[in-house]
C-alpha cells in the first residue's frame, strides 16, 4: 500500500488559528470550510492527506464536534476529500496549487478574434438627464393603464403564464403586432411571420444567425446605429460602410460588383441624420438585393413618429415577397425597459427558418407580452402614440426655436420623425469633447461622429440633441447652456 501523507492540525496555520467571532465573517462552519478549501487548493494540504481527527480539531478550535462532522461531509461532497476506512484524506486535484493565481494582465489571445475588432461607439452616458436621444417621454406613459393590462392578461392566463411559452413569441402578441403593421406600417405579413426578440438588437442578431455566414459581405449606413455594427462583427461578417445623404444610403453601382449577403438600413428615419430614404433608392435597393441573393434587414426606427405629412410605409410593403427582413421595437413607443423587439420573416425565408428558430429561441418574457398584447387589443398602445406624436411634435418645434435662437447659423439634419435633431458642427470643433462638456453641465447629447466608421469628417462632426425626454419650456435655457458650453469647449 502507497504510504500516505500525514497532516496534524498544527502544522497548518490555517486551521490552527482561531475562529472569527464576529457575525459578519460568517457562521464557523463556514469559515472552517473555507479554510479547508483554502489550505487544499493552495497546496498547504496536498492530495492524500489525512484531515485531522475530528475531536482533536474540535478542541483545538473551541467548535462543536458536529460543525467539524458537517465541514468535512461538505468537502467529500464538493470533491475536495475522500472518506475511507482510514478516515477523511484530501483528494487528488489537478493543479490545484496554481487554480487562482492570478496573471500579471489580462490575457487577450484568450479573447475571440472578433472582441478585438470591436471597438466603442457610444457612451450613454446618464439617461435620466435631458436632451439624451432616442429616451421617450416616461412621464407620459399611462402606467395605470399598463397595470391594468397585466392584471387582466395575468388573470385570463392563469398560472400557466408562468410556464415556457411559444419560441416565437406570445400569439396573442403576434397576432395584434401584425394587424398594426398591416394598418399602420403597410407591412405585408401574417402572424406566423412574426418573431418575438429581445428588443431590435435581438431581432438584428438574429437576422444574422439565420442569413449570413462567416466571412461573407454586411452594408450598413455610416453614420449608422452602433448595435447593428456590433452584431455585423458578432457574426465574423465583412463589414463595408456606405455614406448617408439627404436621401438616405448611397450605394455605388461598382459596390454591386461584390454583392453583400446583408444590408442594413433604417429608411424611415435614418439613424443619426433623420434622413427619410427616398423612393427610387428603395425601389433600386429591393431589386438589386434580389438580383444577387442579398437580404436587406429594414430597421424601421422612429417610424411611428412622424411630424411632417402623412406615415411614409415600409420598404417591406413595396412589392409582394420583397427580400426585406423587417424590424421593429417598442422601446421608443412604449419603453425601453420593456425590451420586446420582432422580426418580420418574408414568407420565402420561414419555411427554412422555422425549426432553425425553434432551437434557437426559447419562449420567456410571457406576463410582458401577454400584457403588451391587452394593451394593444385594447386601443391603449393606439391612444399613446396619438398623444406621443402631438407631444413630440410640439417639443421638436421648442427645440428648433431654441436653436435658432441661441445657435443660429447652424445647419440642423432631420426633422421629419423620431424623437431627435442633429446639429452639424464644424469640423474645427471636435464634437466628442463638446459632449462631454456639456455632460458636465447636465446635458447627453450625444456626439455625431461616435456614430461613424470614419470619425472627423464633415459628414460626422455634429451634436445628436434629444427631445423626447424633455418638457418643452426647457429647451431655451438648457440651449443657452449648451452655447455657453460650445463657447468654453474652445476649438480643435
Amino acid at each position: 500500500m502507497t504510504a500516505m501523507t500525514v497532516t496534524t492540525t498544527s502544522s497548518v496555520s490555517l486551521l490552527s488559528t482561531p475562529l472569527d467571532l464576529d457575525a459578519a465573517a460568517g457562521s464557523r462552519q463556514q469559515q472552517l470550510l473555507a479554510r479547508f478549501k483554502r489550505a487544499i487548493l493552495d497546496g498547504q494540504l496536498p492530495p492524500g492527506s489525512r484531515l485531522p481527527a475530528t475531536r482533536s480539531l474540535c478542541a483545538e478550535l473551541q467548535v462543536a464536534r458536529n460543525t467539524v462532522l458537517a465541514v468535512y461531509e461538505q468537502l467529500v461532497a464538493e470533491g475536495y476529500a475522500r472518506a475511507d476506512r482510514q478516515g477523511t484524506r484530501v483528494a487528488a486535484l489537478a493543479g490545484a496549487a496554481t487554480r487562482f493565481v492570478q496573471p500579471s494582465r489580462p490575457d487577450s489571445t484568450r479573447q475571440s478574434r472578433r472582441v478585438s475588432t470591436m471597438t466603442p461607439t457610444r457612451d450613454a452616458g446618464d439617461r435620466t438627464l435631458p436632451l439624451t436621444p432616442g429616451m421617450p417621454a416616461l412621464n407620459r406613459f399611462p402606467l395605470n393603464a399598463w397595470l391594468r393590462a397585466q392584471e387582466r392578461s395575468l388573470k385570463r392566463a392563469g398560472p400557466m403564464a408562468l410556464a415556457y411559452g411559444d419560441p416565437l413569441g406570445e400569439p396573442a402578441l403576434r397576432e395584434a403586432i401584425a394587424q398594426y403593421l398591416r394598418v399602420a406600417r403597410g407591412v405585408r405579413c401574417e402572424a406566423a411571420q412574426v418573431v418575438l426578440t429581445e428588443g431590435a438588437q435581438g431581432a438584428l442578431s438574429l437576422c444574422v444567425r439565420l442569413f449570413a455566414n462567416p466571412g461573407e459581405r454586411a452594408w450598413l449606413e455610416d453614420p449608422g446605429y452602433g448595435g447593428v455594427r456590433a452584431a455585423f462583427h458578432a457574426g465574423d461578417l465583412k463589414i463595408r460602410s456606405m455614406p448617408v445623404d439627404g436621401e438616405g444610403i448611397v450605394i455605388p453601382a461598382r459596390a454591386w460588383r461584390s454583392p453583400p449577403r446583408l444590408v442594413h438600413v433604417t429608411p424611415s428615419h435614418q439613424y443619426p441624420t433623420g434622413a427619410v430614404l427616398s423612393l427610387p433608392r428603395r425601389l433600386e435597393l429591393i431589386t438589386r438585393a434580389r438580383e444577387c441573393g442579398a437580404w436587406i434587414i429594414e430597421d424601421d426606427y422612429d417610424s411611428e413618429f412622424r411630424h411632417r405629412g402623412h406615415p411614409v410605409p415600409a420598404m417591406q410593403g413595396l412589392v409582394p415577397d420583397a427580400p426585406v427582413l423587417y424590424v421593429g421595437t417598442f422601446s421608443k413607443t412604449l419603453f425601453p425597459g420593456l425590451r420586446i423587439g420582432f422580426l418580420v420573416l418574408p414568407q420565402s425565408a420561414g419555411a427554412g427558418a422555422w425549426p432553425a428558430l425553434a432551437e434557437l429561441l426559447r419562449g420567456g418574457h410571457r406576463l410582458e407580452q401577454l400584457a403588451l398584447a391587452e394593451f394593444m387589443a385594447g386601443g391603449q398602445f393606439a391612444r399613446h402614440l396619438g398623444r406621443m406624436r402631438r407631444l413630440y411634435r410640439e417639443r421638436q418645434q421648442a427645440l428648433r426655436e431654441a436653436l435658432q435662437a441661441h445657435l443660429p447659423g447652424y445647419e440642423v439634419w432631420g426633422g421629419d420623425s423620431g424623437l431627435h435633431l442633429t446639429v452639424r458642427l464644424p469640423l474645427d470643433w471636435q464634437d466628442t469633447a463638446v459632449s462631454t462638456a456639456a455632460r458636465a453641465a447636465g446635458m447627453n447629447v450625444g456626439a455625431l461622429s461616435s456614430f461613424s466608421a470614419q470619425p472627423r469628417q464633415a459628414a460626422s462632426n455634429g451634436l445628436v440633441i434629444g427631445y423626447g425626454n424633455t418638457s418643452s419650456e426647457q429647451f431655451a435655457p438648457l440651449i443657452r447652456r449648451l452655447a455657453q458650453v460650445l463657447r468654453r469647449a474652445g476649438k480643435g
